[in-house]
């Protein structure tokens, strides 16, 4: 099991998602669970609910399930860098992101195969750290983050969008 981070393991604005993991939680479990879960929640919209967007300027659900589909790719490329180095990276701007890919082009059930194909690759990465590689240290947008840390953002930046979803759009 992979122990909760401490506070000065990442930045303070990650306490948002690291918070979501339940106390006591397998985080790994977790983000198997999810995989599942998730998938199955994306891949039973049709494709005018994935266009649907609550508000005007908001991403449609094909948006939100295209940036957690990025965001899990650059959490997975920071553990893998931070595990094998002490790796200085650039932050990213999750709004540039979606800007410059067209999610609503996409089917609502290409999305949900691609998030359940990149967590099936998280999930191996992940599982394959040692204790002394999830300790490890690197920074991310000039701010130091453990390995550790980002397995933890990671399932709960997921679990954030998840609850945006299920109280602003469903």
């Amino acid at each position: 099991m992979i122990n909760r981070p401490q506070p000065d393991e990442y930045q303070a604005y990650a306490e948002t998602y690291v918070s979501k993991v339940p106390q006591g939680a397998d985080v790994m479990e977790l983000l198997e669970q999810l995989q599942t879960t998730t998938y199955n929640l994306f891949s039973n919209f049709t494709e005018e609910q994935g266009s649907y967007a609550y508000a005007d300027g908001k991403w449609t659900i094909k948006q939100v399930l295209g940036h957690m589909i990025d965001t899990e790719r650059v959490f997975a490329f920071r553990a893998l860098c931070f595990s094998r180095e002490n790796a200085v990276l650039p932050g990213f701007d999750q709004d540039v992101y979606v800007d410059n890919t067209d999610f609503n082009a996409r089917s609502i059930q290409s999305l949900a195969a691609e998030f359940r194909t990149v967590r099936e690759s998280t999930l191996y990465l992940f599982g394959s750290f040692s204790l002394q590689q999830l300790d490890r240290l690197g920074t991310a947008n000039n701010h130091p983050v453990s390995v550790k840390a980002l397995v933890y953002i990671c399932a709960g930046h997921e679990l954030h969008h998840l609850q945006i979803l299920k109280e602003k759009y469903l």
